[in-house]
């Protein structure tokens, strides 16, 4: 009995790695083809890919995009570590009497859709060109500084202070160490897992975004990755060889991240449910 419920456990992982890596496979196979074998579902690999290579160069300015979107996720990368971190260690280690409501007040900010507030948001960085048109609307910071910090961040971190020792900051303190000691020195290094997942869902959340960076940049040579996979899509007849070609470049620096980081990525999301 156990081992004809071991055989049924394993035939459905199988299926399920089958389907969930299909989609992967079909895409890695359709940018060797034409566009017509890909509309027509061709699932043997083609000849076509230095084809669709230098179509893809010569219609696009994809090494732009492809060093915006680096510049965005990494910039958005590092502010979220730095302020997600810090909200989050001053929430749980500090003792205050309204931080709780605060904290509340956060959370409850996560239900509210972006969309809610993208308008709003479009005319603050309309004033803002006037006066510093450096972080005004279409310029790289305008696309990543509403996304740099979300109270999923805070809550994160927070949550994941809770399995830091207390003791390690009042040890800090009989040595001499300041505040900002304590947290640089002491609780950097000893979170250093929680920075990791936080770092894979930051980069890939901001290498992926779409929304707002559709919204602000208007430039051709400021668009993003998603941008210019989109545009290659809105043509009268696209040429989905050449579109899967940009979907694989695209997938493969979140995809090196990911592979890279993903034993501290599991660590960190773990620390984050036993907190």
């Amino acid at each position: 009995m156990k081992k004809l419920k071991r055989v049924f456990t394993y035939l459905f992982l199988s299926v399920a790695a089958i389907v969930s890596i299909f989609p992967f496979l079909w895409m890695l196979v359709s940018m060797t083809n034409k566009s017509v074998d890909v509309t027509a579902g061709r699932l043997i690999p083609g000849t076509h890919f230095i084809q669709n290579l230098n179509n893809l160069l010569d219609q696009t300015q994809i090494g732009t995009a492809l060093w915006n979107s680096f510049l965005i996720a990494v910039i958005t990368t590092v502010l979220t570590l730095l302020i997600g971190s810090l909200a989050g260690y001053g929430f749980e280690i500090y003792r205050s009497k309204g931080k709780d409501i605060v904290f509340n007040i956060l959370i409850l900010s996560m239900m509210i859709p972006f969309a809610a507030i993208m308008i709003p948001l479009y005319r603050l960085f309309g004033q803002i060109s006037a006066d510093a048109p450096l972080i005004g609307l279409d310029t790289l910071a305008a696309a990543f500084l509403p996304t740099i910090i979300t109270a999923f961040f805070i809550f994160f971190f927070r949550q994941n202070t809770k399995m830091f020792a207390r003791e390690l900051v009042e040890a800090g303190r009989i040595d001499g160490l300041s505040e900002w000691g304590i947290f640089f020195r002491i609780y950097m290094p000893t979170m250093k897992t929680t920075y990791a997942a936080a770092a894979i869902i930051a980069f890939m959340n901001s290498w992926n975004n779409y929304l707002w960076p559709l919204v602000v940049l208007q430039s051709p040579e400021k668009q993003t990755i998603p941008l210019l996979i989109s545009n290659l899509g809105a043509g009268y007849t696209p040429d989905y060889g050449v579109i899967m070609t940009a979907i694989v470049i695209a997938t493969l620096p979140t995809a090196l991240v990911f592979f890279l980081m993903q034993r501290h990525f599991v660590a960190g999301m773990m620390g984050s449910v036993k907190g």
